[in-house]
């Protein structure tokens, strides 16, 4: 596994640039609900010498690993085990009733992309398991080797976009009628070898789809995703930011769909004068998703297809209409 210490976070200055105007008062409390390797957690710390942290993870070993990076911050950092949908639940048992900054960055993390027995990564042969956390739910391979055909045209179709889907699939029950997979490489060469020519020649490695499919059905990615967006902007005081790091599509468009509904007004057409209920609860940071730059692609290659939005608290829910996700 690479060092922690060479570990750029993707996007760091900017994310931190984005949250700081929230972070800078007493008392401030920000989430980190994707801690990862902690890069970004030790940042803020270190940025924000008054802030207290609240960290998520559901993989165990990155709660390790980052707490033993984050131990010297003492008791400013709190990790726990939890998967980011499970926010609200967190921060009532820490009784934290608002927060001041949240920040996501989505996906797998770099760490398990470097731990070759993971199974993440298609460039490495490894056992296929693809699960965050090792002690629960089913593995790459059970999905591989116990869908139906159908359900796995349908994940690859939905979750990673993969136009020959149906071409994949059918040669993944022929080979697993054979012998059940159990191996990385071995589903990379049946990909390779499934896909016409014209299909391996644009859009990187031939597997990176499918892996991605794959990654998001063992972890229940999108699900968690579309309960813990919503979570999180309800979480936020006034004055309060998210900043949120996606790295394909589909998280994409759940972040920017929240995050609008949010920043819109909801009343009827041709009120003279918008109520107070029907103003926008959110104002949008970013204008679209901003993307890298050279300088940070070079620092992290893995930034390459990020994609950064924010969003900050403006109102407080005055009743059940709050479109920001606040009852």
């Amino acid at each position: 596994m690479v060092s922690n210490a060479r570990h750029v976070p993707v996007m760091l200055q900017r994310c931190l640039d984005m949250l700081a105007p929230a972070l800078t008062g007493p008392g401030a409390v920000v989430v980190d609900c994707t801690l990862g390797a902690g890069g970004h957690s030790e940042a803020l710390l270190t940025a924000f010498p008054d802030v207290r942290l609240v960290a998520l993870d559901r993989d165990p070993t990155a709660l390790r690993l980052a707490g033993e990076r984050l131990a010297p911050f003492g008791d400013r950092a709190t990790l726990v085990q939890a998967v980011y949908h499970e926010l609200p639940e967190v921060l009532e048992r820490l009784g934290i009733p608002r927060v001041q900054g949240v920040l996501f960055d989505l996906g797998v993390s770099s760490m398990q992309l470097d731990e070759a027995d993971r199974g993440f990564a298609y460039a490495q042969d490894a056992p296929l398991d693809m699960r965050m956390d090792q002690t629960k739910g089913i593995s790459a391979a059970e999905v591989l080797n116990t869908y139906p055909p159908g359900e796995l045209v349908r994940i690859l179709r939905a979750y990673g976009e993969e136009k020959q889907a149906r071409r994949i699939v059918e040669a993944v029950v022929r080979e697993r009628e054979k012998e059940p997979f159990t191996r990385s490489a071995r589903l990379v060469e049946l990909i390779r070898d499934a896909l016409p020519q014209a299909a391996k020649r644009t859009g990187g490695n031939p597997a990176k789809r499918t892996f991605q499919a794959l990654r998001i059905e063992v972890n229940g990615e999108l699900a968690s995703v579309e309960r813990a967006i919503p979570a999180a902007v309800a979480a936020l005081a006034v004055g309060g930011r998210i900043a949120v790091l996606s790295y394909q599509s589909l998280e994409d468009r759940i972040v920017k769909q929240v995050f609008a509904a949010g920043a819109a007004v909801t009343a009827p057409p041709g009120l003279p004068v918008v109520p107070e209920r029907y103003q926008p609860r959110l104002r949008l940071l970013t204008r679209g998703a901003e993307l890298p730059t050279e300088e940070e692609v070079a620092e992290n290659r893995r930034a390459a297809p990020a994609r950064l939005r924010g969003a900050e608290r403006i109102r407080e829910a005055v009743d059940n209409t709050d479109t920001a996700g606040t009852p």
